[in-house]
Parts: C-alpha cells; sequence; structure tokens
C-alpha cells in the first residue's frame, strides 16, 4: 500500500475509533460514580482506570498510553507505555486521566470528568508529570496569543482578535496563589476575572464554546492535562501554547529522559500536537462548567453526559446524553 493510501486509511480509522473511546470515557466515568464524596481519591481513581483498560483492549487499535496515571511499576494504574487494544487497528497515541480533578470529586465538589485524547502515533507531546504554564484560546481568536509576552499583551491581541474592547474580557483562571500576578494584570486592564477552583481542562475547551463565557483560559497547571485540552482545542479550530515549568534539577532529567531536550521552550499548539488526526473525549462525573454530572434515574438508569470533538471540522462538536443499564 502506498503512503498516499496509508494516511487516508489511517485518517478514517482514527475518526472511527471516536465512538468507541466515548464508551470507554462513559463507562470510566460511570465505575467512579460511587466514590463521589466517600474521600477516597485513589479508590476512584482505581476503578475509573480499570473501567478504562478493560474497555480499551475490547477496540479495534494498537493503542499505546503516552499520558497516563503512573509508571510501569504502579499498578493498576494505565502507566506510560503500556500497550492497549486487539493489535489489528491503527497506531495511536493514547492520554488520559480517568478522573480529572480527583481530589474535588473525593469531597463531593464539581467539575470532576473522565478525559481521553487519542491522536495518530507518535503525534502526542509526552508531557511529564509537572507543572505547564499555559494559554488558550477558541477559533476566533486562533494565532493571537504568545506565552512568551504578558497577560496584559494577550489581553490586547485577543480583543482585537474579537473586536472587542479589552474591558469585555471574560479571562479564566485557576484560584491559586502562584496565579495573583495574573489575576492582577486581569484587574488592572479592567477585564473580568472568572476563577475556578481546580481541572483547567474544562477551562481551555470553554474558552472555544460561545455559549460558556470565557475568553482566554492562562495559568501554571498540570502538563499532561495541557497535553489533553490542547488536543481538545486543535479539533476544535482553538489555539494553545504551553511552556514546561521543571521545579527542581530532577524535572528537568525527566523531561530530557522523556525526549524533551529543551524543557523551558515555547511550545505551539503543532508541538504538542503533531497530527490533524485527533480527537477529544470527556464524560462529566460530577455537574460542571462543560458536562453534567453522573446521574441515577427513578426508572434505576445510569444517566451520563458527555462531550466529543473531532479533528477536520471544528465547528462540530457534540454534547451526548446517554442512559445505561
Amino acid at each position: 500500500m502506498n503512503d498516499l493510501k496509508k494516511d487516508i486509511v489511517s485518517e478514517q480509522s482514527i475518526q472511527t475509533l471516536a465512538m468507541d473511546f466515548l464508551t470507554v470515557a462513559q463507562k470510566a466515568a460511570i465505575a467512579s460514580y460511587p466514590w463521589i464524596g466517600k474521600g477516597n481519591k485513589i479508590e476512584a481513581d482505581g476503578a475509573g482506570t480499570e473501567a478504562m483498560r478493560n474497555q480499551m483492549n475490547l477496540i479495534n487499535m494498537s493503542g499505546r498510553i503516552v499520558i497516563g496515571e503512573g509508571e510501569m511499576d504502579e499498578a493498576p494504574m494505565l502507566y506510560i507505555g503500556e500497550e492497549l487494544g486487539t493489535k489489528k487497528g491503527p497506531e495511536v497515541d493514547i492520554a488520559v486521566d480517568p478522573v480529572e480533578g480527583t481530589t474535588m470529586m473525593s469531597k463531593g465538589q464539581n467539575d470532576s470528568l473522565t478525559v481521553i485524547a487519542v491522536s495518530t502515533k507518535g503525534s502526542l507531546l509526552h508531557a511529564p508529570d509537572m507543572y505547564m504554564h499555559k494559554i488558550a484560546v477558541g477559533p476566533k481568536a486562533k494565532g493571537s496569543i504568545n506565552i512568551d509576552a504578558s497577560l496584559t499583551e494577550n489581553m490586547i491581541s485577543v480583543a482585537k482578535a474579537l473586536g472587542k474592547d479589552i474591558k469585555d474580557l471574560t479571562v479564566m483562571i485557576q484560584d491559586r496563589p502562584r496565579h495573583d500576578h495574573l489575576i492582577k494584570q486581569v484587574f488592572d486592564a479592567g477585564a473580568q476575572v472568572k476563577l475556578f477552583p481546580d481541572n483547567d481542562v474544562n477551562g481551555a475547551i470553554a474558552t472555544a464554546i460561545d455559549e460558556i463565557d470565557g475568553d482566554i483560559l492562562v495559568g501554571m497547571g498540570g502538563a499532561p492535562e495541557g497535553v489533553i485540552a490542547a488536543t481538545a482545542l486543535k479539533c476544535m479550530g482553538g489555539d494553545f501554547q504551553g511552556k514546561l515549568a521543571p521545579q527542581e534539577p530532577e524535572e528537568v532529567e525527566r523531561c530530557i529522559k522523556m525526549g524533551i531536550t529543551d524543557p523551558e521552550k515555547a511550545l505551539t499548539l503543532d508541538d504538542i500536537v503533531k497530527s490533524e488526526d485527533c480527537f477529544f473525549v470527556g464524560t462529566g462525573i460530577t455537574d460542571g462548567l462543560l458536562l453534567k454530572g453522573i446521574q441515577k434515574t427513578n426508572t434505576n438508569l445510569t444517566k451520563s453526559h458527555s462531550f466529543v470533538t473531532v479533528s477536520g471540522n471544528p465547528e462540530l462538536y457534540q454534547f451526548v446524553e446517554a442512559y445505561h443499564s
């Protein structure tokens, strides 16, 4: 088979897998549901991971975890390098978080969900588990951000791209002391801050959805979550930039070991997600900014609410409400 035919088959196969992975996310979220508010995030994560692994092994693919919940010796978590699927389908990179927002979920709080990003083999940044500086916007502001510039400069640029006055911008920032300087820049510019307690994947995606009030996401959060959010935004036509923020020499060494020779390099969306063939799936566990949580119905069914976006048509994304026996 020539290279062109291989590319066509790969693209069709990647698109087809999205619905299979929707089932994976739904099952993981449902498995985690009994642990809401029980104060045991390890058990919640373990339940979601087991359901996720079992379902992914049924999919016709040769999948490899590039961002997971642990290293090879930390079973039962989905470890980096773990191979999944029937080995009969396309070769794909998989980035997962069975329970994004585990601490909040264990306390019965909002904004926890199951998230999965999938792309062609070798195309996702192997981001180590450390901090990453991030900035994200939706499609209308694509090309207007620069992670090396100040937030004030970025707000001016994004406001121009959106045709807004800077005072009408809403900037989403995780509520942490490390972000106080960013919050001050928003206030000084006269723009609006929208603080959230955890889970910046939700916030990044929100910038690409008109019905949700959020023009920019900025701040420092987990690098693995950055790759997952970047995949969603690539599918939606948005923009994302990141810069790893190692906090100690050991983290620099880990970056180099994972193939990142310049840990503090500014990373564009195409650096983080190199392929145009990718998709993102998320299912709510507790109610949040983007999705409703798992619910039990009066007829003893379980109701899930999910979000799916696939590359190739940035204006088309789906919210999926499903009932499970």
